[in-house]
C-alpha cells in the first residue's frame, strides 16, 4: 500500500543527479504542485524525461528555468525559448526523441523489452549511432528502454491501495511512466476509500504506485 505524503515531504524523496519522469502534455495530465515543488528546492544534475519543457515558468519549464536539469530526453522543445537557449549555450544536454518513438521506449522499459524496432527516423540524423536492421526488405531502427529513479505522474483518482484513474486526454504518457520507474509519486485530486473506484475505470494498478499525494488542479 503507498504512503500518503503532502507534496514536500513526496518531492524530498528526488536527489539530485536523479533521473526522473515527468507526466504530461504540456500541462495537462502533468503533475503542476510537484514540479514546483522540486523546483523550489534546488535539486541539480537532473536527467528530465518528458513529453516536453512546458512553456517557460510553467509545467516542465519551471524546471528549467531554475536550473535543474542538464539533460533532457522529449519530443520536443518549441514552446520553451528557455530550453532552446540552454541547449545552444551547452548548459543542457538535449536528446529529441519523435513521440511515438518516445511513448515505446517508455513502454518497454516498464515492460522489460530490450527494445523496439521503427521505421520512423531512417535516414535522417535521429538514425546516427543506432542499430538498423532489415526484416522483410524494410528498414528499421532498434531504439533502446527508457527507464528513471523516480517518475512524477499525475491522476484525477485514487484509491488507499494507490490504484489511479486518469481523466479523458490527461492521461496521455502517465500510465506508461508508472511502469518504468523505481519510485512513482503520483499527484492526484481525490482520494478514496479501496472498493469505490469501479474496477473496469482503474488504469494504473497500485502495484506501480509507491506515493500518493493530494493536489487541487483545474488543468484537467
Amino acid at each position: 500500500m503507498p504512503k500518503i505524503l503532502s507534496i514536500p515531504e513526496a518531492v524530498a524523496k528526488v536527489q539530485s543527479g536523479n533521473t526522473v519522469m515527468i507526466g504530461g502534455f504540456m500541462t495537462c495530465g502533468a503533475p503542476v504542485n510537484l514540479i514546483a515543488e522540486l523546483a523550489r528546492r534546488g535539486v541539480h544534475d537532473l536527467t528530465l524525461i518528458s513529453n516536453d519543457t512546458g512553456v517557460q515558468g510553467d509545467g516542465v519549464g519551471m524546471l528549467i528555468s531554475a536550473d535543474a536539469v542538464t539533460k533532457l530526453i522529449a519530443s520536443h522543445i518549441g514552446t520553451n525559448p528557455e530550453t532552446g537557449r540552454r541547449m545552444i549555450d551547452g548548459r543542457l544536454s538535449v536528446e529529441l526523441v519523435p513521440q511515438g518513438t518516445l511513448a515505446e521506449r517508455i513502454r518497454c522499459g516498464g515492460a522489460g523489452l530490450g527494445g523496439v524496432l521503427t521505421p520512423t527516423g531512417v535516414g535522417t540524423i535521429a538514425a546516427e549511432g543506432k542499430q538498423e536492421f532489415v526484416i522483410d526488405g524494410r528498414a528499421y531502427l532498434l531504439e533502446t528502454p527508457l527507464r528513471a529513479d523516480i517518475a512524477l505522474i499525475k491522476a484525477w483518482k485514487a484509491d488507499r491501495r494507490g490504484n489511479l484513474v486518469y481523466r479523458r486526454s490527461a492521461r496521455n504518457f502517465n500510465p506508461v511512466m508508472a511502469m518504468a520507474a523505481d519510485l512513482v509519486i503520483a499527484e492526484v485530486e481525490e482520494i478514496v476509500d479501496v472498493g469505490e473506484l469501479d474496477p473496469d475505470q482503474i488504469m494504473t494498478p497500485g502495484i506501480f504506485v509507491d506515493v500518493l499525494t493530494r493536489s487541487v488542479s483545474t488543468d484537467d
